[in-house]
């Protein structure tokens, strides 16, 4: 064609092949055709599971906080009440793999949803407790479940799934959501918890689970396949056209969950970095959930410290984990993660072994120090777990940082229940501290020698286990 101002003068203006909704073409006589590229889904699903992960952490930071006002109410001892979140912490760590498999045959989307709806639930029916063993059953058996399909293995599923590089930032961003949530909900919940009460605290958290379902019904997507698209930084298949989408991958057989989640388990037993990894992050929930976030704000009440004042240091560990795992994901996409892992649990280590001589009636600069150090160690050992699950595990990675995860879950749970005795027994937290710090020195030794030359394993027998 020609142009107006210029007869002379003939443009031609080419489109690749290519879906028309992906890419917006334009062109100017001197420049040419120009391609204007829109934000990759990859990144809104992980917003959207990062929202998820927010409205399902609201639990997480209750523990804590409404432990003393059910005492109070009710005369339950502590080791009833740790009891009730052992009891969640291990469905939270069992059901992590089981998860991981169940994504895989009926979707993200739905089986998020469903675990949302249940935390939602079992907080929400908290508000009828009389009895102990009511407390075992919402806090235990419900939010277990909900929580455990919501554990750091679906933030390890959406970025195996949908991102090809990046993944050790995608998982320290995704991972930092349940930090966010803890952040967000703890002030409140402790706020709730004095005045009116703590009923109105699970209230509060049922209502932060349940806002987050109808974001993921609509907007979270179980594959790049759905979109057309093929994972981020994924490289287009040889020959394809340029900007083409994703071919759709054969349909694999439908397959039962827990028969993969254990075939799974069958496999990576057999190799020895599974049994390092488990043991390291058995120590690292035992050092954060089942330690700190359960008996941090009753050990600093033992000191004087008010239970508001204790609940906002827990918010600001909040922050600096956001801060932490996002750096560590970015490290581990750069240096090796045994080393990141052994360095990570050697310096939580240090902070428990003083922290003893930290708490007080009153917040002192050193327990800033504390709280920011722990903070940026929370959970950083996330990224660089998961990282070395996908080299070594390949395909199954996902499944099988579910199982260590269910370690990281007991460990967490032991840690709960044993300084809830130790406390009812001695008076106070102390011998508590002090073997968790001797713990994250094993933990360090662990992870340094794990093999460095540990390969990525095919998925062998467990990828095609199907049942009729």
């Amino acid at each position: 064609m020609t142009t107006p101002e210029d007869p002379g003068v003939f443009v031609q203006i080419s489109r690749p092949e290519g879906p028309l909704e992906d890419d917006i073409w334009t062109k100017t006589p001197e420049e040419g055709p120009k391609k204007r590229r829109r934000l990759h889904p990859a990144w809104a699903v992980a917003a959207v599971a990062f929202l998820a992960l927010v409205g399902a952490a609201g639990f997480r930071a209750a523990p804590g906080v409404l432990m003393v006002p059910l005492q109070q109410e009710f005369g339950w001892s502590t080791t009833v009440l740790s009891a009730a979140v052992s009891i969640n912490l291990v469905l939270f760590g069992l059901t992590a793999p089981f998860a991981a498999a169940l994504m895989e045959r009926f979707g993200i989307r739905a089986v998020t949803a469903v675990a949302l709806a249940l935390i939602g639930a079992g907080s929400a029916l908290t508000v009828l407790v009389s009895q102990s063993w009511q407390i075992l059953l919402t806090w235990g058996l419900l939010i277990g479940l909900g929580t455990g399909s919501m554990a750091l293995v679906f933030a390890a599923t959406i970025a195996n799934t949908w991102f090809s590089k990046s993944r050790g930032l995608v998982i320290g961003i995704l991972t930092a959501g349940s930090a966010a949530g803890q952040l967000v909900f703890l002030p409140f919940i402790a706020m709730l918890a004095q005045d009116p009460g703590w009923r109105q605290a699970s209230l509060l958290i049922a209502a932060g689970a349940l806002a987050v379902v109808p974001l993921v019904l609509k907007f979270l997507k179980n594959s790049p396949a759905d979109v057309g698209a093929l994972p981020y930084g994924a490289e287009e298949p040889s020959g394809a056209p340029s900007g083409a989408p994703a071919a759709p991958e054969a349909a694999e057989p439908r397959r039962n969950a827990a028969v993969r989640a254990l075939l799974v388990l069958r496999s990576a037993s057999r190799n020895r970095t599974f049994w390092a990894l488990a043991a390291g992050f058995a120590i690292c929930g035992a050092t954060t959930n089942g330690l700190i976030g359960t008996h941090f704000i009753p050990s600093a009440h033992d000191h004087g410290m008010p239970e508001t004042t204790a609940a906002g240091l827990l918010a600001v560990v909040g922050i600096f984990d956001i801060l932490g795992t996002i750096a560590s994901g970015w490290l581990t996409d750069r240096f090796n993660p045994r080393i990141l892992l052994a360095v990570y649990y050697q310096f939580r280590g240090i902070g428990l072994l003083v922290l003893p001589l930290l708490l007080g009636s009153s917040v002192q600069p050193s327990m800033i120090v504390f709280v920011v150090i722990y903070g940026l160690d929370w959970v950083a050992t996330v990224p660089p777990t998961a990282a070395i699950c996908r080299q070594v595990f390949g395909a199954d990675g996902s499944v099988v940082f579910g199982w260590v995860f269910a370690a990281h879950q007991l460990g967490a749970a032991a840690a709960a229940l044993a300084a809830g005795a130790i406390r009812d027994a001695t008076g106070h937290y102390t011998y508590a501290w002090f073997g968790a710090a001797a713990m994250c020195s094993i933990a360090a030794v662990i992870s340094a020698t794990i093999r460095k030359d540990a390969g990525r394993r095919k998925p062998a027998a467990v990828a095609t286990a199907s049942v009729d």
